[in-house]
C-alpha cells in the first residue's frame, strides 16, 4: 500500500500535469486564432512555381527558361540550383494537392523537431517536461510571419533548417563523423547555407567543414551528371542574373541590399556601398559567431550565422528569416541564467525580438507594387523591421559560456 505522502505526491504530480496540458491547449488555441487573423493566403504560390517549372522541364524544355507572371515582380523564375530541381522533380510526378499536404505536414513536423532541439535543453535544466516546453513554444513558432509565409507559399525553408540544425545541435555535440552532411546538402539545395561552412571553418571544426564542402560539391556534381544542360545554364547564366530573383526595393526583401534599395528608390543602390556594408556586418557577425562557438553556446552561434545569411544575401524574403527563433531562445536562456533587473532586461529584449517576426513586414500592410519612399522614421522602421532587428541581434545577442553543456567534440 502506498503511504499518505506518496498519495499526496501523486496528486500533486497529476495536478501539475493537468495544469501543463491546460496551458498547452490554451496556447495552441490562441495561436491558431491569431494565425488565421494574421496570415495572408498565398495558395501555395511558390510550391506551384516549383511544380510547374519541373513539369515544364520534364516536357523537354530548359528549366531556367520557365517564367510565371507576377503582379509585383513582373515575372518569377525557378532560381534554385539543379540539385534542388532534381529533388523537386519527384514531387512534380504527384498531384498538386498531395504535394501541398506533404509540404504542410513536413513544415509542421520540422517545427516540432527543431523546437525540441532548441528548448529541450532549457526544459531539462529547469526541470520541466520537454513535451510541455515544445507544446508552448511550437505554436508560437508557427505563428510568426516567416512560418505563416512558409506554410501558405508552400516553401521548403524548414527542410534546410532541419539539415543545418541537425549538424550544429545534434550531431556536432556528439562528435559524429556525419557532422557537416546536413549543411552540405542544404548548400546544394540553396546556396546561402554555405555561410555555415564558413562558420565551421572559423570555429576550427575542420572535419565537419570538409564533410560539408565535399557533400555540397558531390550533390552538385551528381546533379550535373543527371542534368548537364540545366547545370550549365544555372552556373553560367541564371545564377548571375539578379533580375530573375525579384525587385530589390520591394518591402519583402529584408536584406541589407533591400534596405539600401528602398533608401534610394527608384534609383539603383550603389554596389560598392552595399559590398562594404555587407563585409563589415559579415566580419562583426562571424567574429561573434566564432566567440559563441568557442563558448559552447551553439544556439547563439546558430542564430548569429543564420541572421548574417539573411543580411548579406542580395534578396531575403520573410520566409527565409526563421533565425529569429533561435535568437529568442538564446535571449530567454540568458534571462534564466540571471536574476533581478538583468533578467527582466533580457526578457524584454526577447519579447521585442519575437514581436518583429510576429507582426512582420508584408502580412499586415499591402505596400503595393510601386516603390514607397521611406520619408518618415516610422515608415522606415516598419518597412525595414527585419533588417534593423537582425543588425541589433548580431551586435548584441548574448553569448553564454556553455562549454560544460557542450564539450568540444572530436570533430573540433
Amino acid at each position: 500500500m502506498s503511504t499518505p505522502q506518496a498519495q499526496t505526491a501523486a496528486k500533486r504530480t497529476g495536478a501539475g500535469t493537468a495544469a501543463r496540458v491546460a496551458i498547452v491547449v490554451a496556447v495552441v488555441a490562441v495561436a491558431a486564432l491569431l494565425f488565421q487573423r494574421l496570415r495572408v493566403s498565398h495558395d501555395f504560390f511558390d510550391m506551384k512555381i516549383y511544380l510547374s517549372a519541373v513539369r515544364w522541364w520534364g516536357d523537354g524544355n530548359d528549366l531556367y527558361d520557365y517564367a510565371q507572371p507576377d503582379r509585383v515582380q513582373g515575372a518569377l523564375y525557378f532560381t534554385y540550383p539543379p540539385f534542388a530541381a532534381a529533388l523537386l522533380f519527384l514531387f512534380g510526378l504527384l498531384p498538386t494537392g498531395a504535394v501541398a499536404a506533404l509540404f504542410t505536414l513536413g513544415t509542421v513536423a520540422a517545427v516540432l523537431v527543431t523546437t525540441y532541439w532548441l528548448v529541450g535543453p532549457l526544459a531539462r535544466r529547469w526541470q520541466q517536461p520537454a513535451w510541455f516546453a515544445v507544446g508552448v513554444a511550437a505554436p508560437l513558432v508557427l505563428l510568426i510571419e516567416p512560418l505563416r509565409e512558409t506554410l501558405t507559399f508552400g516553401q521548403i525553408n524548414m527542410l534546410l533548417i532541419v539539415l543545418i540544425m541537425l549538424d550544429l545541435l545534434v550531431l556536432g555535440p556528439r562528435g559524429s563523423r556525419w557532422t557537416g552532411v546536413g549543411i552540405g546538402l542544404a548548400t546544394a539545395i540553396k546556396l546561402i547555407p554555405g555561410l555555415f561552412i564558413v562558420y565551421l571553418l572559423i570555429t576550427r571544426q575542420w572535419r565537419a567543414a570538409v564533410t560539408a564542402a565535399v557533400t555540397a560539391a558531390g550533390a552538385t556534381l551528381l546533379a550535373a551528371a543527371v542534368a548537364p544542360r540545366a547545370s550549365w545554364q544555372f552556373w553560367t547564366s541564371a545564377l548571375w542574373d539578379t533580375a530573375r530573383v525579384g525587385r530589390l526595393d520591394y518591402t519583402g526583401n529584408q536584406s541589407l541590399q533591400g534596405l539600401l534599395a528602398r533608401l534610394v528608390a527608384p534609383a539603383e543602390p550603389a554596389k560598392g556601398v552595399w559590398l562594404l556594408l555587407a563585409l563589415a556586418v559579415l566580419a562583426l557577425g562571424l567574429w561573434r559567431a566564432a566567440r559563441a562557438g568557442r563558448a559552447g553556446d551553439r544556439v547563439a552561434a546558430l542564430a548569429l550565422t543564420g541572421l548574417l545569411s539573411g543580411l548579406i544575401s542580395p534578396i531575403t524574403w520573410p520566409h527565409h528569416l526563421y533565425w529569429f527563433v533561435p535568437a529568442v531562445v538564446a535571449l530567454v536562456a540568458a534571462a534564466l541564467d540571471t536574476s533581478g533587473a538583468r533578467r527582466w532586461a533580457w526578457l524584454a529584449f526577447a519579447a521585442a525580438a519575437y514581436a518583429v517576426p510576429l507582426l512582420g513586414v508584408v502580412s499586415l500592410v499591402d505596400w503595393g507594387v510601386a516603390a514607397v519612399p521611406t520619408d518618415t522614421p516610422g515608415l522606415f522602421l516598419a518597412r525595414n523591421a527585419y533588417v534593423l532587428a537582425s543588425l541589433v541581434l548580431v551586435a548584441f545577442l548574448p553569448i553564454r559560456d556553455r562549454t560544460s553543456d557542450y564539450p568540444m567534440s572530436r570533430t573540433d
